[in-house]
């Protein structure tokens, strides 16, 4: 199975330093960027930082980590992603989630009281449809077109991974995805979700591949402060946030070994702490790259 590392940008990095960080991944032959999804604040946005982001590079690829999809109209996505793939092909990684993970932010994808997770199901389902069909007749509950079809289709079918740990997420993931990215998960919680997954799937007559199962992780390098741990404690209560957040390299290298073991082999890996990114990246290429097979 392919072992691969990324790196993740948070809410902190702007449009400033974002074409300086893309040309330091490329020329260190990182395998991935990914962007998180903030509105409010310096941050790119995940599509357009995808598109400047490939456009600049030959080898990286990018990702969104996550991406909410309930409150985008499916159509415009699926336009986006294959504009992407035919632009930069192989190389676009789209994962998507529920929810925006701040509240304030959850009144900009707006979805019917109460039916977060119908639209969802129903966007990811006619999203798939218009990225493997050319022309695509859909009447669901939210969502109804005729004759549409969005370009030219990805000439590799492009796979849509999904995040979330909760029982209804994992169902989600083996009925209607590609691949899993966690976050906030100690590594037997990590080994459950993935049999959840794995059951989901054959359930539904599915298969996911072996190695795209993945997780995101914290290196607060300098340790962990009290409000990463806050954060770690809302998202896990009642589990140590030393088993979430690695405070050091060594701690991290012990995170991933455990991940390794529960069958994870795909890692975004953030970056906060003291240090600047290009020292960030030297230990990364040193620590990290060697681990891909």
């Amino acid at each position: 199975m392919k072992v691969r590392f990324g790196v993740g940008l948070g809410a902190e990095t702007g449009p400033a330093e974002f074409a300086r960080i893309v040309d330091l991944l490329e020329e260190a032959g990182v395998d991935s960027l990914w962007l998180s999804e903030h509105v409010y604040g310096p941050s790119v946005e995940p599509f357009i930082g995808m598109a400047h982001a490939l456009s600049r590079t030959r080898r990286l690829k990018a990702g969104t980590s996550v991406a909410v999809l309930p409150g985008r109209h499916p159509v415009l996505v699926a336009k986006q992603l294959a504009s992407l793939a035919a632009l930069a092909p192989k190389r676009v990684l789209p994962v998507f989630g529920l929810r925006p993970a701040r509240r304030a932010e959850r009144e900009v994808f707006e979805v019917p009281d109460g039916r977060r997770a119908d639209v969802f199901d129903e966007s990811l389902r006619l999203l798939r449809t218009l990225l493997s069909q050319e022309t695509v007749d859909f009447a669901g509950e939210f969502y109804k077109i005729d004759g549409a079809g969005v370009g030219p289709l990805p000439r590799v079918p492009m796979d849509i991974w999904l995040g979330g740990s909760a029982p209804a997420a994992l169902r989600r993931i083996g009925r209607l995805a590609d691949g899993w990215l966690g976050s906030f998960l100690p590594a037997e919680d990590a080994r459950r979700a993935r049999q959840s997954i794995e059951a989901a799937a054959e359930e539904a007559g599915r298969e996911i591949e072996p190695d795209h199962y993945g997780i995101t992780l914290l290196l607060a390098e300098g340790g962990i402060t009290p409000e990463l741990a806050g954060v770690a404690r809302q998202r896990r209560p009642g589990v140590d946030p030393t088993r979430l957040i690695a405070d050091s390299w060594p701690s991290l290298r012990r995170l991933l070994d455990g991940y390794l073991a529960v069958g994870l082999t795909k890692f975004v890996i953030h970056h906060r702490g003291p240090g600047t990114f290009d020292e960030f990246l030297d230990r990364f290429s040193t620590e990290l790259l060697p681990l891909q097979n």
